[in-house]
This record gives structure tokens, C-alpha cells and sequence, in this order.
């Protein structure tokens, strides 16, 4: 299945990119591709520090993926 990954604050700066697009099998969860891509780009973060949503609107890290979602993946970020 293909998605698109959404990337912002520290997870866009490590990626260098916004977003990509990812082709998956079918199944993979949310939890599951973010380890891939903490693997890939040398993400600090957990997946329990982000927020997690599925075409723009927030979910739980058990929601399942499916064949053209946009998934962002929202780490905390601080203002002042």
C-alpha cells in the first residue's frame, strides 16, 4: 500500500524533508513504521513523546494504515 509521512519541528529537521511518500505491506502498523523510521533518520523520540495522526486528524497508535493515508507524526514542541 502506498502513504504519505508528514514530518515536523525535530523529525523534519533529522529527515532534512516534510514529508515522502512510503510504499508498505499490507498490515504494517503506525508503531511499526515509526520504528522503521526512527531507524532510518536516528530519531530520539518515542512513539509515546508523539502525537500521531492519520489524514490530518489525530488517532491512537493502534488506528490501522491504510492504502493512501497521510500519516504525521507530531513530535512536542516548545514556544516561548
Amino acid at each position: 500500500m502506498n502513504i504519505t509521512v508528514l514530518y515536523f519541528a525535530s523529525l523534519a529537521d533529522k529527515s532534512h524533508k516534510g514529508s515522502e511518500p512510503l510504499t508498505l505491506e499490507t498490515g504494517t502498523s503506525l508503531t511499526e513504521l515509526y520504528d522503521s523510521l526512527q531507524n532510518r533518520y536516528q530519531f530520539r523520540q518515542q512513539p509515546a513523546e508523539l502525537r500521531v495522526a492519520i489524514n490530518d486528524e489525530f488517532t491512537s497508535w493502534d488506528e490501522a494504515i491504510k492504502d493512501g493515508d497521510t500519516i504525521a507524526f507530531i513530535p512536542p514542541v516548545a514556544g516561548g
